[in-house]
């Protein structure tokens, strides 16, 4: 095979020399009890608790495990019953059924009440660290001097702990090598094997394109869990402009893809929301909020005027200390939730109406100079700095523009465009741009108490699961997912890999790789996403849905076979490309099974007007077997008795809430 710089040369491409050697046709064949696809904190979770029970275990990540998934870190730690805290695991999950009228994972949202302490007690014990041991925040009213740690957002319930995330992914990633698991880095998993090589038995490996080196690995295994997030990206793709194409824009839609062609069942891929325009966003979490990580931040007008905050209930407040409890009657805060009993406060609903009335000028700001030295301390500096994306861009950068929030106030964007969190300005969206998480709680995956999916063999965990979200609950249900497939494991039957299924796939993913000229993976993404802008947005009717199907069916058959890669590197942005195709098949296919509309899932049906009427008051699922899609209802209340099967399942497991 000729170098990569003769090739690339002769193509009229570059006369850079790529810095990998070329290994396109080359196969590694790798054998492990367990598989984990995906090394973020899920994966990597999941990984080390099947190597604790001594089996061998491979983790495949296309990026690094390190700092993969959310290795630039985390600034809380959320739905936490902890010794500090009086609201139980059954409590813990009731804001999130009530808030997205039943449309909630309560199954692995309890798991992860349950043992999301456990997991954060484990990290710790890693090297991960969760306690103000410098005594930096000494006497603030959100720290417990006994265990030091510190709370977030509702300093009564003390449901949601704060952490020092940027260490969390390093210590997981250590632990993990300590363990002798081999980690494969640079990996992107193409696909899943299966028994016999057909669509809808049991997964018995998987395989991975080298997107450095270009070499195909195939991976034999007992055991495979899915760790490889939810699908994102379908509506929106921005890479010429400035600014982020969406929230999360290293997650395309391989987890989803992958399962989805080996026969897995999905629910909730029905469901998206408003999203900013692509390209518009500025760095998450580095504009002027009250949000999330800037909570309880003070917000004032151009002129120095503070906007008023209300409670939960929508009483008028003014210290900030009030910022931080429930109102009277409220059971606690629920991470964004917008239900009554568990709202957080938050400024006036009917701002923008006084903002156009010109009673608060533009452009809004963040102002911390006049908090308490202990709320300014923690917001600049603990939780922007620790959490992901803000360390770098955020904290070291303005800090070295000469950002101080003693004296200076930082810009919001609200009303100005650019806002980057979806869905809390839904002024600056239009229906055609489209998300699906983080925050929309998105569809995936449907497990059972082992977080097995329907197809033997595949487990599933963190943000692959539906209505997954949280790095609290990645970790746990990857600590979960990890335990359960690791019994699996040790009491299952060998497997055999179906040459011919490899071979195909193979071919398939090295085909752009052969080409001396084509489309770009850019244009092709472009196109995917304006499909779905087209004929799956806002609105939706089966004539567009098919529509849309049709314009898929065609790019699949006359477009893909002359999209190019011109290096390894591109070859994987070709092949998330593709991944994205199966995606957007995955998503249409979902709204033509529900008919019935929702306003929970945001899915609006011209032909059924009726918001979610009683008979369609439930998840809808689909999947796929020898290329046939099926789709069924599950009832919203599946998992119930909740406490009692979760007992059932883990009757020898020992930890905080143990009974």
């Amino acid at each position: 095979m000729s170098t990569f710089f003769e090739s690339f040369s002769q193509h009229g491409e570059s006369s850079l020399k790529w810095p990998y050697p070329i290994k396109y046709g080359e196969e590694t064949e790798l054998t492990t009890d367990v598989l984990v696809l995906g090394g973020g904190p899920a994966g990597c979770m999941a990984a080390i608790s099947a190597a604790k029970r001594g089996l061998s275990v491979i983790v495949a990540d296309k990026s690094h495990s390190k700092r993969a998934g959310g290795g630039s870190g985390v600034d809380h730690w959320v739905n936490c019953p902890n010794p500090a805290s009086p609201v139980t695991a059954e409590e813990a999950i009731e804001w999130e059924v009530n808030s997205y009228g039943g449309y909630a994972n309560a199954l692995s949202r309890y798991i992860a009440a349950r043992e999301s302490y456990d997991t954060l007690l484990e990290i710790e014990e890693m090297g991960g660290k969760i306690r103000d041991l410098n005594d930096e925040f000494k006497g603030a009213p959100f720290r417990d001097e006994k265990t030091k740690f510190l709370y977030a957002y509702d300093y009564k319930n003390n449901i949601t702990i704060r952490i020092w995330g940027t260490t969390f992914k390093p210590a997981m990633y250590k632990r993990c090598k300590k363990l002798g698991v081999k980690m494969l880095n640079r990996l992107l998993v193409t696909s899943l094997l299966t028994e016999d090589g057909r669509q809808g038995e049991r997964v018995v490996g998987a395989t991975g394109l080298n997107t450095r080196t270009g070499e195909f690995f195939i991976m034999k295994a007992k055991a495979v869990i899915n760790c490889m997030s939810f699908a994102e990206g379908n509506w929106l793709f921005s890479s010429e402009l400035t600014g982020l194409p969406y929230f999360h824009p290293n997650i395309i839609c391989d987890g989803p893809a992958i399962a989805w062609n080996a026969g897995a069942e999905f629910t909730m891929m029905e469901k998206s929301s408003p999203a900013p325009a692509p390209g518009y966003q500025l760095p998450s979490y580095g504009s002027g909020n009250p949000k999330n990580t800037w909570y309880p931040a003070t917000m004032v007008d151009a002129q120095g005027k503070i906007i008023p905050w209300v409670d939960g209930k929508g009483n008028p407040i003014n210290d900030v200390s009030e910022r931080t409890l429930p109102a009277e009657g409220q059971k606690y805060f629920g991470d964004r939730s917008l239900h009554p009993d568990h709202r957080y406060s938050h400024l006036v609903d009917d701002l923008e109406t006084r903002i156009r009335n010109g009673e608060y000028m533009l452009p809004l700001y963040a102002d911390l100079t006049d908090m308490p030295d202990h709320e300014r301390r923690v917001i600049w500096g603990m939780m922007v700095g620790e959490e992901g994306r803000t360390k770098v861009p955020v904290y070291d950068t303005y800090t070295a523009a000469g950002f101080d929030p003693k004296k200076d106030l930082l810009q919001s964007y609200y009303m100005l465009g650019g806002e980057p969190f979806p869905g809390m300005w839904q002024h600056e969206t239009v229906p055609y741009f489209r998300g699906r998480g983080p925050f929309a709680s998105p569809g995936g995956l449907v497990t059972d108490w082992n977080l097995q999916t329907n197809l033997e063999g595949l487990f599933a965990a963190g943000n692959a699961l539906y209505a997954g979200n949280y790095y609290s609950h990645a970790a746990a249900t990857g600590r979960y997912a990890g335990r359960k497939a690791a019994e699996y494991a040790l009491t299952s039957s060998d497997s055999v890999i179906d040459r011919d299924q490899v071979t195909a796939e193979k071919n398939r993913v090295l085909a752009p790789a052969q080409l001396k000229s084509g489309m770009d993976w850019k244009e092709l993404r472009a196109g995917l996403c304006r499909v779905m802008q087209q004929y799956c947005g806002e609105i939706k009717n089966e004539n567009l849905l098919n529509l849309g199907l049709i314009w898929l069916k065609d790019i699949r058959e006359n477009i893909l076979p002359n999209v190019y890669a011109h290096n390894p590197h591109m070859l994987g942005r070709v092949i998330e490309s593709f991944n994205l195709l199966d995606g957007n098949e995955l998503i249409i296919n979902s709204c033509l099974a529900r008919r019935a509309s929702s306003k929970h899932l945001g899915f609006t049906r011209q032909e059924y007007q009726e918001m979610d009427p009683p008979d369609w008051h439930a998840f809808v699922t689909t999947s796929q077997k020898n290329g046939q899609i099926t789709s069924d209802k599950l009832s919203l209340d599946y998992s119930n008795p909740i406490s009692l099967n979760y007992e059932r399942h883990n009757s020898d497991y020992k930890g905080y809430l143990s009974h």
